[in-house]
């Protein structure tokens, strides 16, 4: 600390320099706090997903449906305590805009399998009464102002023809796990299938098993899909998680990308903060002569140097998170919806921290090692 004048006034020796460097850092920190998070929100389904819980699709594609018959056939395996039905509804709340994921769901297993979506008793107790009765996630709810009571109007083009289908708002839940998915809005099954053609009556679109054991998710996956073998139907039995991943991986391989473009971004601002340093001290090779000769250790000159690169990289860093944490709420209520909820987590703020620190250091590495090695005569010489 005793040398902090001298850094200070050597780091604002050239003031437009200064600016854009440490700008630099902040644009390089907003985009890598951006795509981290962006990476978050997409593998956090992965995350959150139940440890006991597997779901079985169609082996041809999630889009083929399932026979609900085959649910007595599943539970006749040993270690399923509870097993529910979902079907895709596809529907829009007053714009194309405003997507948000639709269930058709058994009413009488769902909360049996999914327990960390938690309904009030009342709330729940009057969704089973209401033929056209829905329960909608608490994002959701806030995203468009809902309130238990309104009438939700859901236009599709899937199932029931183009015109509206009208659903009470019975009910608004949370999801008890952090991260979860608080998105979802949930139908009757029964109400839904008496809508549908006599072909595609008994139909649904996947099921999910939750497990007396964990460890038995593979024996039991094996089990649901031997049942199905050489059928009409056959299945896709993988646990909850895997599932979650193959689901991300249909928008492509987000985290190889990501990777990509933040490599660049490092490589990049190393390059520039570590060009920007090495002309620095060549312009104070004299200087650093000087207080080589009146009593300045090699060390104390090479923390001098390092330390501006470091105190420039935290700076700027510092300004690339805050705008960062700021801007992505709006940017995630600008998106409508279109991408999971975006959040900038403590843990990815440190991790940004960090990743400025570290480029700081690494770019101010060669300069401060060639600051400490200069010679007193030959720097006094060049002058």
């Amino acid at each position: 600390m005793k040398y902090s004048s001298l850094l200070f006034a050597n780091l604002f020796r050239k003031k437009v320099r200064l600016m854009l460097t440490i700008g630099s850092f902040a644009a390089a920190l907003f985009l890598f706090t951006f795509l981290a998070v962006v990476k978050s929100a997409f593998s956090r389904g992965v995350e959150v997903a139940g440890a006991d819980r597997l779901v079985v699709i169609n082996r041809t594609s999630i889009i083929q449906p399932l026979p609900i018959a085959d649910r007595d056939k599943i539970l006749t395996i040993p270690g399923i305590k509870a097993i529910t039905h979902n079907n895709w509804f596809g529907g829009v709340y007053q714009d194309e805009k405003n997507f948000f994921p639709q269930f058709a769901i058994d009413i009488e297993n769902q909360r049996m399998v999914f327990p960390e979506m938690v309904v009030p008793d009342d709330q729940w107790k009057t969704f089973l009464n209401d033929r056209q009765g829905a329960i909608a996630g608490a994002r959701t709810a806030k995203r468009f102002g809902w309130k238990v009571g309104d009438r939700i109007p859901i236009k599709t083009t899937l199932f029931g023809g183009p015109g509206a289908w009208e659903f009470n708002l019975d009910g608004i839940y949370h999801n008890d796990r952090p991260g979860g998915d608080e998105s979802q809005f949930w139908l009757q099954y029964k109400y839904f299938d008496e809508s549908m053609p006599a072909d595609q009556k008994g139909l649904i679109g996947w099921y999910v098993i939750r497990l007396d054991n964990p460890e038995d998710a593979a024996r039991v996956a094996g089990a649901v899909d031997a049942v199905f073998a050489n059928s009409t139907y056959e299945t896709k039995t993988e646990t909850e998680s895997a599932f979650a991943a193959s689901w991300v991986k249909q928008f492509g391989n987000i985290e190889f990308l990501i990777l990509t473009i933040g490599s660049v971004v490092f490589f990049t601002l190393l390059l520039v903060t570590g060009n920007t340093m090495a002309i620095a001290v060549r312009e104070r090779t004299a200087e650093l002569a000087v207080l080589k000769a009146v009593g300045f250790s090699d060390r104390a000159v090479l923390f001098m140097v390092l330390g501006e690169s470091i105190l420039i990289a935290a700076i700027g860093g510092t300004l690339g998170l805050v705008f960062a944490a700021a801007a992505v709420p709006v940017l995630a209520n600008a998106l409508n919806g279109l991408l999971p909820v975006l959040v900038v987590s403590p843990v990815t703020l440190l991790t940004g921290v960090g990743f400025a620190l570290a480029v700081g250091a690494l770019s101010g590495l060669i300069p401060a090692f060639g600051a400490m090695r200069l010679r007193v005569v030959d720097a006094l010489r060049r002058v």
